[in-house]
């Protein structure tokens, strides 16, 4: 206590001594008002900008990203039903002797360039792509799973024009 009642004696004190306190006791009354009350307003201002603005547009963008979730929990409340059907209905099967024709055969269809293709396993095959379109290559991607053929791995490379190479593990099962 002792030490905050010295401490505003010596900012009185250098206050009082100073060139700012002298211009602000010449001053008229009048003039001493107004720049008080632009103080207080430029006070108010800067609280504002400061404290107020950021915590109304985080609350806005709190609002907008509670808006989006919830109409995304809305959508897949709406689609559960369909997903369940869609995991009960049962699943084409490849055997596991034939996925290489598959694979083979269906990126032909969709005028995919196999570029080289390994057996790791009865059942499974690393693939890689020439650079291709990737519109293509997810309509590739959905009809090897409408085959019963699972992507267990997927690296892709982006390269020029939209293009996408492509390695891929595959799997039979679903």
């Amino acid at each position: 206590m002792n030490m905050t009642m010295a401490f505003k004696d010596r900012l009185q004190t250098q206050w009082q001594g100073s060139a700012l306190a002298t211009r602000w006791k010449a001053m008229p009354p009048r003039d001493r008002l107004a720049l008080a009350m632009l103080g207080g307003f430029l006070l108010l201002v800067l609280l504002y900008l400061a404290l107020w603005r950021p915590a109304q547009q985080g609350v806005i963008s709190a609002r907008n990203h509670y808006e989006q979730q919830r109409a995304l929990h809305q959508y897949m409340q709406q689609q559960a039903p369909r997903a369940r059907a869609a995991e009960e209905a049962p699943q084409a099967t490849v055997e596991p002797e034939r996925l290489q024709g598959l694979v083979t055969a269906s990126a032909a269809e969709q005028g995919l360039s196999v570029e080289r293709m390994d057996s790791d396993a009865p059942g499974q095959v690393q693939v890689s792509l020439e650079p291709t379109a990737f519109a293509k290559l997810l309509r590739w991607f959905a009809g090897l799973e409408a085959q019963g053929v699972r992507i267990e791995e997927a690296g892709l490379d982006r390269g020029e024009d939209g293009q996408v190479a492509a390695r891929l593990t595959l799997r039979v099962g679903g």
